[in-house]
């Protein structure tokens, strides 16, 4: 997950050390729209991905770290891959 998260664009993430969570950097994303939503913090990156790519994560806000968002990976390999497809798209569509 850490290495296909890094593969995106503008979104970073250090390998987690411990529980079963990502926390990628996401700030660059910030400032950029689609479908009609700006992205102005994690919150909106949370609701804009739930809505426009049907993946649920935690903003970081919620762990006073608003410049990343928190993804667990206790589930399959395949749906880590069918969710971060769908995040990478929707990323993509952020102009």
């Amino acid at each position: 997950m850490v290495e296909r998260l890094n593969k995106m664009k503008d979104v970073s993430c250090i390998m987690p050390v411990g529980a079963f969570y990502a926390f990628p950097n996401v700030a660059k994303l910030y400032g950029r729209s689609a479908a009609g939503t700006t992205i102005k913090n994690s919150a909106d990156l949370a609701a804009y991905l739930l809505e426009s790519a049907k993946v649920a994560l935690v903003s970081g806000d919620s762990f006073g770290a608003d410049a990343y968002i928190r993804l667990s990976y206790a589930t399959s390999l395949e749906n880590i891959t069918k969710g971060l497809d769908r995040i990478e798209a929707a990323v993509n569509a952020l102009k």
